[in-house]
């Protein structure tokens, strides 16, 4: 039978108090989420990348902690450091020339971070691996954004299930969802940014889209968000209605396909996170 699970895109934030936790502070924020979900995304690692000599990885005294915090069907969704998923370096200053990123899909460096996350492997379900937008200049074609991927994931331990996110919206066709199922990939659809609606995007591909499907809700205006917010996550800033009822609605035609479903709500998509999750839980009834 198919599996549905919802959680948020991060957990410790205080103004969730009365929504999640006990306190705003002094307490196991996860130990407390966990008693009420049943999943979350750890985003905190993508981060990692500061220069050719210099990348950011996970603990393991951390990674140890998360596992402790969790009972043991909890499952995490994590975000693969950008210093593996990023092609280039970031340039502020869009004068200057390009400068590649020699980390891009090294198989050393995600050895070393599946390593660091050997204390929290046994509750990992999806690996998520987020490319940005990639112009002609960092990437000439989806055939060779495909080219480059494929050798990565032919030669990396599969210990849970990985899946991709690139933020090319031309990308999404039909081609790519079949190079994902003949690779044994999944796909994240993003709601948000400037993506188009991830729900006619299945609607589209519905037919090759196999598997566990991660679907994250984040929204398009972050600062805008933060604004209304004042970064205060505990109402509903903005609402998202009509996207939440066709979000449901491809959730529940996906399960009743025998896909499993994992969905991560961010602040930012409607300004708190267990309130839209409270939305979804309403009509999914």
């Amino acid at each position: 039978m198919a599996e549905l699970r919802i959680g948020t895109c991060s957990w410790k934030f205080p103004s969730w108090k009365g929504l999640v936790y006990s306190q705003a502070r002094g307490i196991n924020y996860l130990a407390e989420y966990a008693e009420k979900y049943d999943t979350v995304e750890i985003d905190q690692w993508f981060w990692s990348l500061f220069g050719v000599e210099t990348v950011s990885l996970p603990k393991p005294f951390t990674a140890a902690e998360y596992a402790a915090s969790v009972p043991e069907d909890f499952a995490f969704t994590v975000k693969v450091p950008n210093s593996i998923t990023l092609t280039h370096f970031y340039n502020r200053d869009k004068k200057q020339p390009l400068e590649p990123n020699p980390h891009f899909l090294s198989q050393e460096l995600f050895a070393s971070f599946l390593q660091t996350l050997e204390p929290l492997m046994p509750r990992i379900a999806v690996l998520m691996f987020q490319f940005e937008y990639l112009n002609k200049k960092k990437m000439a074609s989806q055939a060779q954004f495909l080219s480059r991927l494929e050798p990565f994931f032919d030669a990396v331990p599969r210990r849970c299930v990985y899946a991709l996110e690139p933020r090319n919206p031309q990308y999404l066709d039909a081609a790519y969802f079949r190079f994902l199922n003949e690779n044994d990939l999944r796909h994240v659809f993003l709601q948000g940014y400037y993506m188009p609606d991830c729900t006619g995007i299945y609607q589209r591909h519905r037919e090759l889209v196999q598997g566990l499907t991660v679907i994250r809700l984040h929204g398009y205006d972050r600062p805008g968000m933060e604004e209304k917010t004042g970064k205060k996550w505990d109402l509903v800033a903005a609402s998202k209605d009509a996207e939440l009822e066709r979000a449901v609605q491809m959730i529940q035609d996906l399960l009743g396909r025998g896909v499993h479903v994992y969905v991560n709500v961010n602040n930012h998509y409607e300004g708190s996170a267990p309130l839209t999750i409270q939305k979804l839980n309403r009509l999914l009834a």
